[in-house]
């Protein structure tokens, strides 16, 4: 696989299109990072890490919680990969944008970390932005 934060993009949007109420996938320190932005943004209801067992030779895994409105609307109506491994896209801190004029989230690495748009321009930094999220 030659992008797994892509690929954990697609498991979480395909999940919620189907209204799954938890979605699997490989785990890694950043898609653990992204899960827990996702879920102080308040987009999923949490996450958990499932280590493996002693004797097995599996990658741990990441659980995530998907959260839904009231009536079954979805909570996240779209997410979307913004930087790839073939375009990398990288903002200044005067330069990273809104996503929807204020309603979605963009989640950016930066030298600070893994953060999302509005704490990059609070904290006056820019970075690679990962993906976007309304």
């Amino acid at each position: 696989m030659t992008d797994p934060i892509a690929d954990m993009l697609s498991r979480i949007r395909n999940a919620t299109v189907g209204r799954h109420t938890r979605v699997d996938m490989p785990s890694s320190r950043l898609k653990v990072e992204i899960a827990r932005i996702l879920e102080s943004e308040g987009y999923i209801q949490g996450f958990k890490v499932l280590e493996p067992q002693a004797g097995e030779r599996i990658q741990a895994h990441l659980r995530v919680f998907l959260k839904y409105g009231p009536k079954g609307e979805r909570v996240i109506i779209g997410i979307q990969r913004v930087s790839r491994p073939g375009r990398r896209v990288y903002f200044g801190r005067d330069d990273v944008p809104e996503v929807l004029a204020g309603l979605g989230t963009s989640i950016l690495t930066t030298s600070r970390g893994v953060m999302t748009g509005r704490e990059a321009i609070k904290a006056g930094v820019g970075g690679e932005v990962l993906c976007n999220v309304w």
